[in-house]
């Protein structure tokens, strides 16, 4: 399984040991194309069975509309199956974050959202 996504401007790292996905940098990809493998890695620790999945946008500076449909859809594909824990991890310190992912938590209300 591919572990790290990487370009000039963004990191997407998977840690299998923890079953988190560490995300940094900022992320301004157009369209859903661009965001394939981002996408990819994410429906792969979905159907891999794992009972916990941690996403950790602590040090994502920004995130475009269509990264946050992205993660959006990831949510909502997590709560149907109904056997996976999530949480965000996020950060007071970057503006977009508290607004934006408090939406993601009313997709999935049982997602834990743990802004620092």
């Amino acid at each position: 399984m591919l572990t790290t996504i990487q370009a000039e401007d963004y990191e997407v790292q998977y840690l299998p040991e923890t079953n988190e996905v560490v995300f940094q940098g900022s992320l301004r990809l157009s369209g859903a194309e661009e965001y394939q493998p981002i996408v990819d890695l994410l429906e792969r620790l979905i159907s891999d069975q794992n009972t916990h999945i941690c996403l950790d946008l602590r040090k994502l500076d920004f995130l475009n509309s269509s990264g946050i449909n992205i993660l959006s859809k990831f949510v909502i594909n997590v709560r149907k199956r109904n056997t996976i824990e999530v949480t965000v991890k996020g950060s007071k310190a970057i503006p977009w974050q508290s607004k934006s992912l408090k939406n993601l938590q009313r997709l999935m209300p049982n997602l834990k959202l743990e802004i620092e």
